[in-house]
């Protein structure tokens, strides 16, 4: 893989701006770290769709992004101020930062349960994998970032199997088109965000970038959630998703995503979400028995070679 402006880790890139290359640490195939880091948050987030869709049964839209961010935020506050005391982010920074906080989680997060109200989690997981290669056309056009052979090879494959994914899915009527629009209009947000945030968390690292970050982003949402505040109806299944939705789905999972991208990339770590429709999958039919369209099932192990072949050295 192709890099910007090659750095010391801790060190600000010489580029400056909004879009800024960086150097990952490992540029060769994954490590067994990587494969770990890797596996770990494609799992994570896959069971988060599941989650989402038990919040659902009790809470409103808004009221899930709220608490999936708030909850997130204040994991990653706890572990901060355990392991980072002190560190805060630098003035000239924090424009960057609340950015990467709206563009990365307030908007998408706020789409995700919009768009469940009309597509199934299990869809929901599985068109979420169209973020590596939105993240790879960004990196070209404004990072000058570009994958080559088999990383290049892989994200092509791997769009192959959503577009198989998205028609299948769109197909089945208008409600379903409107929520597979919105869940691509929030892949388009990670595609821009997670080449915006790599320069923060070389500069700040994983835990102090991300819990500013989400901290931002749980003050956009509170005004969508109190909207219908009266609609709300907790009972202990929903309270024990949403609880485990924030923590681990969020704090925890954001706290790993941003440490791989240090490791390998924004390019390579977005790859996650061609290994996310596998468990999206499998906990939506076993689960929740989601219906899912054979085009869909088709996309699946497609989207698993060209995650595959993306972890390659280029």
């Amino acid at each position: 893989m192709g890099t910007g402006h090659p750095y010391t880790r801790g060190v600000p890139p010489t580029k400056t701006g909004v879009f800024a290359g960086t150097a990952a640490d490992n540029q060769g195939n994954f490590a067994a770290q990587d494969w770990v880091l890797f596996v770990s948050v494609s799992v994570i987030w896959g069971a988060s769709f599941l989650l989402i869709a038990e919040s659902l049964e009790a809470f409103t839209p808004g009221m899930v992004t709220l608490l999936r961010v708030g909850l997130g935020a204040v994991t990653l506050w706890g572990l901060r101020l355990l392991t980072n005391r002190g560190r805060r982010i630098e003035p000239q920074d924090r424009a960057r930062v609340a950015a990467v906080g709206i563009i990365w989680v307030a908007v998408p997060f706020t789409l995700f349960p919009l768009a469940q109200q009309w597509i199934n989690s299990a869809v929901t997981g599985l068109l979420n994998g169209a973020t590596p290669v939105l993240v790879a056309l960004v990196s070209a056009f404004l990072v000058r970032v570009v994958p080559h052979g088999r990383q290049l090879i892989g994200l092509g494959i791997g769009f192959v199997g959503i577009v198989f994914i998205s028609l299948g899915s769109a197909a089945e009527g208008a409600s379903q088109a409107k929520g597979v629009a919105l869940v691509l209009l929030a892949t388009v947000c990670y595609g821009f965000a997670m080449n915006m945030a790599p320069p923060l968390q070389a500069k700040y690292g994983a835990v102090v970038l991300m819990s500013a970050v989400l901290t931002v982003a749980t003050v956009c949402v509170v005004p969508y959630a109190m909207v219908n505040l009266g609609n709300n109806d907790p009972s202990p299944q929903p309270i024990l998703a949403i609880l485990v939705l924030g923590a681990v789905g969020t704090g925890f999972a954001y706290w790993i995503m941003m440490t791989l991208v240090g490791r390998v990339g924004s390019i390579r770590a977005s790859v996650i979400t061609y290994l996310i429709p596998v468990v999206a999958l499998a906990l939506g039919v076993l689960i929740r028995q989601d219906s899912v369209n054979e085009l869909a099932l088709i996309g699946t192990p497609v989207t698993i070679l060209g995650a595959v072949l993306s972890s390659r050295r280029a």
